[in-house]
């Protein structure tokens, strides 16, 4: 856990830095884009008593890892240290916790977003274990997020030029095929990940 503790970290400090190279000095409002999250999360999740809902595990912990980025955004802000913030989400992430109404649960972590502009992990670690997300699920999710995240940005994303469609399937379609077919618990499974992407990338003659 500890070390992919640590390639989270440091994959979220090199994302961070392709969008702005001094990303840290730029006040970006990381709580804001939790609390979005949070609320569309509560969608899939499901609120309205006028009609029949059912939670949509697997959209929510697409959610949960979107907020774990920023999450880790926010941590890599206040300590320089990567291997002391490592050890103490670990401590978080190990730590049996009760849970309780899922809804509550996410508002409870949504009111301590907003009121300190700051991320809990242990509030957090409680929504995963709300879906019995796991940490292989968090890890293997965020890493293929990011990669996906910067083979965007590698193929002209920010210019408008890339294009979500290959071959007619969405490249979120194509990214979990992929990580269904590696080994997320090898050392190498991100660049394993970015070199398949880009194999079917060239493939589907996108």
């Amino acid at each position: 856990m500890q070390q992919q503790l640590l390639i989270m970290l440091q994959l979220q400090n090199e994302m961070n830095t392709k969008v702005h190279p001094n990303w840290r000095q730029q006040n970006f409002a990381w709580y804001r884009a939790i609390w979005v999250e949070c609320a569309e999360l509560l969608d899939h999740h499901g609120w309205k008593w006028w009609k029949q809902q059912r939670p949509d595990t697997d959209q929510i912990a697409l959610e949960l890892v979107d907020i774990w980025h920023f999450g880790l955004s926010l941590l890599l802000l206040k300590e320089d240290s990567i291997e002391r913030i490592a050890e103490g989400l670990a401590a978080d992430l190990s730590q049996p916790i009760t849970c309780g109404d899922f809804s509550l649960d996410l508002e409870d972590f949504t009111h301590h977003t907003l009121a300190t502009k700051d991320f809990d992990s242990v509030r957090f670690v409680r929504l995963m274990q709300g879906i019995e997300m796991s940490f292989a699920q968090l890890y293997a999710g965020y890493v293929g997020k990011n990669v996906l995240n910067f083979f965007r940005q590698d193929h002209g994303y920010k210019d408008g030029t890339y294009s979500k469609q290959w071959a007619g399937k969405e490249d979120n379609e194509h990214l979990v095929e992929i990580v269904a077919q590696l080994d997320i618990e090898s050392d190498s499974f991100k660049d394993d990940l970015y070199q398949r992407m880009q194999t079917v990338y060239r493939q589907s003659g996108a």
